[in-house]
């Protein structure tokens, strides 16, 4: 990736973790969830948005959304999910509730519940005298959760490859 890329990203992340998460999109092709009515996001990536798929294949696919007035592409029917891409592969999806893992932690789940479910997760600190959440990171091969917290609740979840979830994590970028 070229370095002017590289900070074009890291600029936009920054202020989309500033900013909050984005708008969520709206409209007849986004379905309604019933509250509390969560969706699973494994390790290979969300239904058909598999990790390291191109934009241009998840958008011809009609997985991807360009047109939403939002910080970055979404994808359809996903409003509580926002897709990362580098050098043109989805690399990471940041959620939020209703989203969950297949052990069912989620958005609000207890850090004692993260730590049991994945017993081998790695407690990441985050820097004093920032406003950045403190990480547990499970990993599995080249791909990884990390549960971002408050020290009692999750409050982000990020899922994908490792390596980008834990770079994310170590220089303060947030989704966008």
């Amino acid at each position: 990736m070229k370095l002017r890329q590289f900070g074009f990203i890291a600029a936009l992340m920054a202020a989309a973790s500033i900013a909050g998460s984005g708008v969520r999109p709206q409209g007849p092709d986004v379905p309604a969830r019933p509250v509390g009515a969560a969706e699973v996001v494994g390790l290979n990536g969300l239904g058909n948005a598999e990790f390291g798929a191109t934009e241009e294949e998840l958008t011809r696919r009609g997985v991807l959304r360009t047109e939403v007035d939002a910080c970055g592409p979404t994808l359809t029917g996903h409003g509580s999910v926002s897709p990362i891409f580098v050098d043109d592969r989805l690399v990471l999806l940041w959620l939020d509730d209703p989203m969950s893992t297949p052990e069912g932690i989620s958005v609000g789940t207890p850090v004692t519940e993260v730590r049991d479910a994945y017993p081998a997760a790695v407690e990441l600190a985050a820097p004093q005298g920032t406003y950045r959440f403190d990480g547990l990171f499970a990993r599995d091969g080249d791909r990884a959760y990390l549960f971002l917290h408050d020290g009692t609740t999750v409050r982000k979840i990020i899922a994908g490859y490792a390596d980008w979830a834990r770079r994310f994590f170590d220089e303060g970028y947030g989704p966008c």
